[in-house]
């Protein structure tokens, strides 16, 4: 630790340090369950894809109507659906497939919206879009994220038996008539939704690992679908909590701890799970 840093103690003593252990665990919980949903559909790529389209959406808000923190949301939210949306439309009216139509649209955004934002003399808040503080959260930011996080665990929870048989059995859930569509878009809303009230924790950069390394770990360890939801909230939670009271005396940023903390949790699974760990015979077959 710094020789002028105060002591851990004294920090959390102060209220923004209980606000962004506050916001550790609430985000780190919402984001963990919610990779459940993104594991099962195998959809991480799709997920950074998103989380990269926020910046130009921040930067064409900004642009238009100044620097706010509802500015800011609106923008991202409208990013990410465009982005989302048009890759569908660009994959069914050309030969393009989704994944390729997504590269193409959000690479160019993000360039354009890098390009905007270092013209707007916005540098700082440019940085933490990306990378994240989540020891500069307000009071806003935390209920924003509360808000958010409360719907997706809640909504999940709610839609939990038919989402896990549209995700293992879409035509099955068809002809049960579970609504797939309905799930598909709300799942998707959500997804957006969780990325967006981690904007300011983890930044647009790192945010994909917050939504998908929890869920991963406990996918190695375990077959249960249902388990992957609670367990990887917990994982998220505790890993964002450790990386909290480690980044501190190491000087280290909490967005960046978060995902090495989280990367870290992964590998021990890959390493020592006793069902699908690197030297378990299942593993080596």
């Amino acid at each position: 630790m710094p020789a002028d840093l105060p002591s851990l103690s004294e920090f959390l003593a102060e209220p923004i340090a209980r606000r962004a252990l506050l916001a550790c665990l609430m985000i780190g919980f919402a984001n963990g369950f919610v990779s459940a949903f993104v594991v099962l559909r195998k959809s991480a790529l799709k997920v950074g894809t998103l989380s990269h389209a926020l910046l130009p959406g921040i930067a064409l808000a900004v642009l238009m109507v100044g620097l706010t923190q509802w500015s800011a949301l609106a923008g991202a939210l409208f990013a990410a659906l465009l982005v989302g949306l048009g890759s569908i439309f660009l994959s069914r009216t050309s030969r393009l497939d989704q994944d390729t139509s997504m590269g193409i649209l959000y690479t160019t955004a993000f360039a354009g919206g890098y390009l905007i934002l270092t013209q707007l003399n916005v540098r700082q808040k440019l940085d933490e879009w990306l990378f994240g503080s989540i020891v500069g959260m307000a009071d806003s930011d935390m209920w924003i994220a509360f808000g958010i996080s409360a719907i997706a665990v809640l909504s999940l929870t709610a839609l939990q038996r038919p989402l896990l048989i549209y995700l293992f059995e879409p035509n099955i859930a068809a002809s049960l008539g579970v609504p797939v569509r309905f799930l598909n878009y709300a799942t998707f809303g959500i997804t957006i939704l969780v990325l967006i009230s981690s904007l300011q924790a983890v930044g647009c950069i790192l945010s994909v690992g917050l939504m998908v390394a929890p869920a991963a770990t406990v996918y190695l360890l375990t077959n249960n679908a249902r388990t992957l939801f609670w367990g990887g909230g917990l994982i998220g939670a505790f890993g964002s909590v450790l990386a909290f009271f480690l980044s501190y005396p190491l000087g280290w940023s909490v967005s960046a701890s978060i995902i090495v903390v989280l990367g870290g949790l992964f590998l021990l699974a890959y390493i020592f799970s006793p069902r699908y760990g690197l030297f378990s015979k299942r593993g080596r077959v």
